[in-house]
């Protein structure tokens, strides 16, 4: 009976002294953390201010860079008496470089304006009936650290006025340069991977926030040229690297599976409901392939495919994946996930793969290290062949000075399971040429192709076999080649990387709305480490946890909590409410999260720790909670509290 009562008075301690914690922390050194508006709900509040009563054609509302994100462009809005269709003309140097659009009848009038030049009073002509009216629209000057063409060639004859529409490697700037090679659109907002332009005219890019390092994102947006957004699509794991718009709308995307228990990134496709944003259907690659087969110099275990790309066939009903690692390029049953075909060198592959493989015929060549895997038209497989060692035994390692990568084209026949080498470009160009990582290919029509070998860098004056980043090159170059009936007719280069490139119109047919985006899908709940007991000491804020560089930030449907951490050191962040705790590891690590993953860490990374970023999503969380943070088993008082 005694026992009962001590554990009774000890519980009731721990639930005072828990209470007593919180009462503190919400009394007095509780700072709630203010939220981080969203990019939707910024453009909402701006849209408040988009004027149209009293405006005409004549003396129209001109506002440039209506959203603070698409710096070259503007919206002309005005109002007429009765329904017209008027015409816009963006000027240019030439007849190419030169934008006209017409938009539908009307009475209310939002007109969007693009193809602007920076640093630039730019005449627009707008013009109905009898009307026509000249407006000068002047922009700002470039970033200065934004990337300019070294050197253009083109044959006009055969060029039209569409712009190549480029997405950085890491650094840069999401961008669009006419044949001139000069810049006519840029987004200010991070936008990684694919870009390129959805059935109903609109652009679909990556969100700018992580959700992992070093580069997975949250979802998509699907937005216009002046950066309206109409639709964000949260998505669990996360996106990289390439999404697919199916023909009902649905959208395959490469994403991935934090949770799983083998731990790896990359061998994850999810299709995403376009009018929900729900998951309704996943791949797994860990179910179809021998995560061990296959491997090529770049293999780790957490990233042992490295799934570049995602194309669907709608005449086999097939998904073509693109296994960096492998050096392999799948397709499987949409259906049942059951594998189709393997194109690629079947070195290294166990004996019950090797039937999916085809026989070369002639003079084919197998792939190495490929990027964005298509099935054209006519039903062959079309990729960026990088072109790394040509070999999966390390003796026959072919250098880089003496490798070359290209645009391929194979013919398959999945009968008699045979594939043959039919068109390529790049290999005749060498190591100039040779881009260890990343890059692309386009089908624009037939015989008429882009391929982009984005991933080109030096060191010391020499050409690298391993991506920029990893190589410390001192010196990176990206060309871009527009190839017809085997003739280049424009080629772009410029000094950085590039990961991929489309070649688009400027204006397309949809049409401008006003409106706030819908939030559709979902980021799911932050794993919880453990719950645990309420605290019994703590420690406020000092010196050794200043040193962490801690910052907390809330977003609209996430916590971010950043700090700066040796290799080594344990980390977890406590959410306290109503005496129970969430505790969520903090790993301080450059993996497993890392293309080609290795857990290097520089002398000043060593000495003073690599930044490191925890989010904590909003959904199966409610209330306001008092932010602990435990650093190598001592608790930290942050002072600060969050409210979801």
């Amino acid at each position: 009976m005694r026992k009962k009562i001590v554990v009774i008075i000890l519980i009731l301690l721990l639930i005072l002294a828990g209470v007593l914690i919180f009462k503190h922390i919400k009394a007095t050194d509780a700072q709630e953390i203010s939220v981080e508006k969203s990019l939707i709900t910024k453009q909402s509040n701006k849209e408040k201010n988009f004027k149209i009563k009293g405006f005409t054609a004549l003396e129209p509302n001109v506002i440039v860079d209506p959203y603070d994100i698409s710096p070259l462009t503007a919206l002309i809005i005005f109002e007429t008496k009765n329904e017209v269709a008027p015409t816009v003309t963006i000027q240019g140097k030439d007849e190419l470089t030169t934008y006209t659009h017409k938009f539908e009848k009307s009475k209310e009038h939002y007109l969007p304006i693009y193809g602007l030049y920076p640093d630039k009073e730019n005449t627009v002509i707008i013009s109905y009936e009898n009307v026509e009216k000249e407006i000068t629209i002047e922009t700002e000057a470039l970033p200065d650290n934004f990337i300019l063409p070294t050197d253009v060639k083109k044959d006009e004859s055969k060029l039209t006025d569409d712009l190549y529409f480029f997405t950085p490697s890491s650094t840069g700037y999401t961008c669009a340069y006419d044949i001139n090679g000069d810049v006519r659109w840029y987004l200010k907002t991070n936008a990684l991977w694919k870009i390129d332009r959805l059935n109903n005219g609109h652009l679909m890019v990556s969100t700018e926030r992580l959700v992992n390092s070093p580069y997975y994102m949250s979802g998509l947006y699907e937005m216009d040229l002046l950066g309206k957004i109409y639709n964000e699509y949260s998505i669990e794991g996360g996106y990289h690297h390439d999404y697919y718009e199916m023909e009902n709308g649905n959208l395959l995307v490469a994403s991935d599976d934090f949770n799983n228990a083998k731990g790896t990134v990359e061998d994850y496709i999810v299709e995403i409901d376009r009018q929900t944003g729900d998951i309704i259907k996943h791949w797994d690659l860990k179910d179809i392939l021998n995560m061990k087969d296959g491997q090529s110099e770049n293999w780790v275990a957490y990233d042992w495919f490295h799934n570049n790309s995602v194309w669907y066939d709608k005449k086999t009903n097939s998904i073509t994946l693109s296994g960096r690692h492998q050096d392999a390029v799948i397709n499987i049953d949409y259906k049942t996930g059951k594998l189709n075909w393997i194109l690629g060198d079947s070195t290294n592959w166990s004996k019950e793969y090797q039937k999916y493989f085809f026989k070369p015929v002639g003079d084919t060549e197998w792939q190495w290290s490929q990027h964005a895997a298509m099935i054209t038209p006519e039903g062959y497989v079309f990729l960026f062949d990088n072109g790394n060692n040509k070999s999966k035994i390390e003796d026959e390692y072919v250098k880089a000075k003496d490798s070359y990568s290209r645009g391929v084209m194979y013919k398959i026949d999945t009968d008699k399971m045979t594939a043959e080498q039919i068109w390529e470009y790049g290999k005749k160009r060498g190591s100039d040429y040779y881009s260890p990582y990343i890059s692309d290919v386009d089908y624009l029509d037939k015989n008429h192709y882009i391929v982009h070998s984005g991933g080109i860098s030096y060191t010391d004056g020499k050409i690298n076999n391993q991506p920029a980043g990893i190589a410390k090159a001192d010196e990176l170059k990206s060309i871009t080649t527009e190839i017809l009936d085997d003739k280049v007719i424009f080629e772009i280069e410029l000094p950085t990387n590039n990961y991929r490139v489309e070649k688009m119109s400027l204006y397309s047919d949809d049409e401008y709305e006003m409106g706030k985006a819908k939030y559709l899908g979902s980021l799911g709940q932050t794993k919880v480490n453990k719950k645990i007991a309420i605290p019994l000491s703590y420690q406020k804020i000092d010196k050794e946890y200043k040193a962490h560089d801690i910052s907390l930030t809330k977003e609209e449907d996430r916590l971010n909590v950043q700090g700066r951490f040796k290799k080594g050191t344990n980390v977890d962040i406590l959410l306290y409410q109503n005496m129970q705790i969430l505790e969520y590891d903090l790993p301080v690590s450059k993996k497993p999260y890392t293309a080609l993953c290795v857990d290097v860490f520089t002398e000043d990374e060593n000495k003073n720790g690599i930044v490191v970023n925890k989010y904590i999503n909003a959904e199966g969380l409610n209330g306001t909670y008092a932010i602990f943070i435990k650093i190598d088993g001592t608790l930290y008082q942050t002072g600060t509290s969050v409210t979801f």
